[in-house]
């Protein structure tokens, strides 16, 4: 058997403090208020249109979209390369995930890495 490099107390912890789950919810917030006002104003007004939220669970930061009619799933599918470039202006990887509303559709996840050559 080989016995591990680094003793138990040295290992990282994966479970989260109240604090670290506090501190969390604090940072996707701020994520969302900058994002929002960084829209465009169509952005907004589609946005708004929705529930919408980030989320940092897998360690990337996840716009989650939940549309509450067909017609704003549609129009944000339409939107999702100016929500894409707008959301490159915080973060170089991150995901969208668009939710229609209950039995009219499958979800649509999207991962966004921004390259060197991405960039402009």
């Amino acid at each position: 058997m080989n016995k591990p490099f680094f003793s138990s107390g040295d290992l990282p912890t994966y479970r989260f403090s109240q604090k670290d789950e506090l501190l969390l919810r604090q940072l996707e917030e701020a994520v969302g208020k900058s994002f929002f006002k960084a829209c465009d104003p169509i952005s907004r007004v589609l946005l708004s249109s929705c529930h919408w939220y980030f989320t940092t669970r897998a360690t990337v930061l996840t716009l989650v979209i939940v549309c509450y009619t067909h017609k704003s799933y549609w129009l944000v599918q339409n939107a999702l390369y100016q929500l894409a470039t707008t959301l490159k202006r915080f973060t170089d990887k991150a995901n969208i995930s668009i939710y229609p509303p209950d039995g009219k559709g499958e979800p649509w996840y999207l991962k966004i890495n921004a390259t060197s050559g991405d960039e402009g």
